[in-house]
């Protein structure tokens, strides 16, 4: 029925309960809701509320007219009838609420062209809106599709994959939520790294009685292939594969997240899982996004739209985990991943925040991403990235955002050598951080001054005395740190004291910070600080003449900093190749002694790996 044909009948049904409320032909509001629950049709709301708007104005001005008291007696019976109507609406949308979702989204779905109708499907499943259809909801839908008679047989056969992938995805799901947290041996890890000593999902999942696509993803992950390689050779994928694969996976994720922060023995553990699961989802779906784009065996239609919708999951992953109070402003991927394929999955998630216009969430998500991306040597992209998130996060009032991203472009300067930019920058941050109460902020900018005026100092060869303007900052902002229990700001102010001592030659002092700031790096899961503190090691054991642990520690923090794919590398690399000058045969003889302790860290591979690295060193 068109709208106008709509219009008009809600018009006299509105006017029919008026004058037999009039005539004393109402019983009940019982009575009102039955005449509403028959006339009016599913996702016909608005007209229904726009006929009924009109007429109650109508009646409350002649209510409200004294000239003609007939006429206002009967108008102010009227609006009693139709406060009625406005009361068994109400009740009528209530209960019908759910029937409107699963009719609103039918249309939707019946309406979209091919290419539009899976992202059309994400959006009504999108738990970033309040309305979102959840999972009995889903199962009605799909029921409904099924019973759908449809002219246009591959809409129909669209339709009804779609219905299929729902349907098998639920079941899916039901088979493996009594497996979401088995496989945990240790609560306090989560196995979504290489590491061989943790607690693995993916070969538990894959064992269960789910879908083939699931089951060969599963194993994939499991293999330590990259979820783009796996999406890249996928050669049959139908729609409802992808709908099924799309339904489990988040809600994997979902409970995963659930469960993290639900955790009562530890509310850090909870959410340093939380953070880890939130990350390793959208790397896991923006590579998929990624692999789809590329792959040779999917038609155009598909491999278009898979990769699209995979995109769309990774934002509403993003937007979701960007609201939490926990997101890591000051973190990297290196806090909770281990493992060479999502060295690189961090670029992939700035495509699909091109594809959306500036919000709080969008600011956020780019100063992880582009925190990553200095971390990983990328200065300029890192700066061009933190400074649009700082843009956005002023435009949409977040001022913890903004003074985020003044600490990570201050760092940028410093890797830069540009000192004195980043002292100006993190006197801004700290000025701010103090205007607003943002302690954590504060902590940081204090860390990032002192360390760059420990630089500046040391660039200009500068007398010791002026070491102690900086060293007053790190020392503040330490304590404060500490005072607020933020580990990473503890690891970066003592990282950078122990540089400043090591500078001054102060091996005592050095290693007792850098100690301490190994501990806090450990301790928060930052890796790439703590190879940061294996490297100054290795120079304060040099001053001190004790070549065995200097090479031992500059070994450590080599190989670890290049499989970040960080150029910090280079720095013990320098230093190694300044002792094998020295020492002569006398250097791979070391080496060898430490072989044993090297193994331990970084495997046998990682050992033998370590000559490669450093004659890359000298040929550069």
């Amino acid at each position: 029925m068109s709208d106008s044909a709509l219009s008009d009948r809600y018009s006299n049904l509105i006017e029919q309960i008026i004058q037999m409320t009039l005539k004393g032909n109402i019983r009940s509001k019982e009575q009102v809701y039955q005449m509403l629950a028959q006339e009016i049709e599913p996702d016909s709301g608005e007209i229904f509320e726009v006929r009924f708007r009109d007429r109650f104005m109508q009646t409350q001005t002649q209510a409200n007219d004294k000239s003609d008291e007939l006429k206002q007696a009967k108008a102010v019976r009227a609006m009693r009838a139709l406060h009625t109507i406005e009361g068994e609406w109400k009740r009528w949308q209530a209960e019908n609420q759910n029937k409107n979702a699963i009719a609103t989204s039918i249309r939707q779905l019946n309406q979209a062209d091919k290419s539009d109708r899976l992202l059309i499907f994400l959006t009504l499943s999108d738990p970033n809106h309040p309305d979102s259809l959840n999972a009995d909801q889903l199962k009605q839908l799909a029921i409904t599709l099924r019973q759908q008679s449809i002219s246009d047989i591959e809409t129909q056969q669209e339709l009804a994959q779609l219905s299929d992938g729902i349907l098998r995805g639920l079941q899916s799901w039901n088979t493996l939520q009594p497996h979401l947290i088995s496989w945990i041996y240790n609560p306090e890890q989560l196995g979504f790294g290489d590491s061989s000593q943790r607690a693995r999902p993916w070969e538990l999942w894959a064992k269960q009685a789910i879908g083939n696509v699931l089951k060969s993803f599963f194993t994939a992950l499991d293999q330590n292939q990259a979820a783009s390689q796996w999406a890249e050779s996928q050669t049959e994928l139908m729609l409802s594969d992808w709908i099924e694969f799309a339904i489990v996976v988040q809600t994997l994720q979902r409970g995963l997240v659930s469960w993290a922060e639900n955790q009562s023995y530890s509310a850090k553990a909870g959410t340093s899982l939380s953070v880890s699961i939130f990350l390793t989802f959208a790397l896991i779906w923006s590579e998929l996004a990624s692999g789809f784009s590329r792959s040779s065996f999917l038609n155009s239609i598909n491999r278009s739209r898979f990769s699209e919708a995979s995109f769309r999951v990774t934002l509403q992953i993003l937007r979701i985990f960007a609201q939490r109070d926990y997101f890591p402003l000051y973190g990297t991927i290196y806090t909770s991943f281990t493992g060479a394929y999502f060295r690189d999955a961090m670029n992939y998630l700035s495509e699909p925040l091109k594809r959306t216009e500036g919000t709080q969430e969008k600011a956020r998500i780019l100063t992880l991403i582009g925190s990553t991306q200095r971390v990983l040597g990328a200065f300029d992209t890192a700066k061009e990235i933190h400074t649009t998130a700082k843009e956005i996060a002023q435009e949409a009032g977040d001022r913890k955002c903004e003074i985020a991203n003044l600490n990570h472009l201050s760092r940028i300067s410093i890797n830069q050598k540009n000192y004195a930019e980043a002292i100006g920058t993190s006197q801004r941050a700290l000025i701010l951080s103090r205007q607003s109460g943002d302690r954590m902020g504060e902590a940081n900018a204090l860390a990032n001054l002192g360390y760059a005026e420990v630089f500046q100092a040391q660039l200009l060869e500068s007398d010791p005395d002026a070491y102690e303007l900086a060293i007053g900052y790190l020392e503040q902002g330490l304590a404060l740190s500490e005072k607020l229990g933020d580990l990473q700001s503890q690891a970066l102010c003592s990282l950078s004291l122990g540089s400043a001592y090591v500078t001054l030659n102060d091996t005592d002092q050095a290693f007792k910070y850098l100690e301490q700031g190994s501990y806090a790096a450990a301790e928060s899961g930052d890796r790439y600080l703590q190879a940061l503190c294996l490297s100054y090691f290795g120079e304060a054991f040099y001053q001190r003449q004790d070549n065995e642990k200097a090479i031992l520690a500059s070994a450590l923090a080599m190989y670890k900093l290049e499989q970040m794919g960080t150029n910090d590398w280079r720095t013990p690399a320098g230093l190694l190749t300044i002792l094998r000058g020295q020492l002569g045969e006398r250097f791979d003889q070391i080496l060898q002694t430490q072989r044993s302790k090297l193994i331990v860290e970084i495997g046998v591979d990682g050992f033998d790996y370590l000559a490669e690295l450093l004659d890359l060193y000298r040929q550069s």
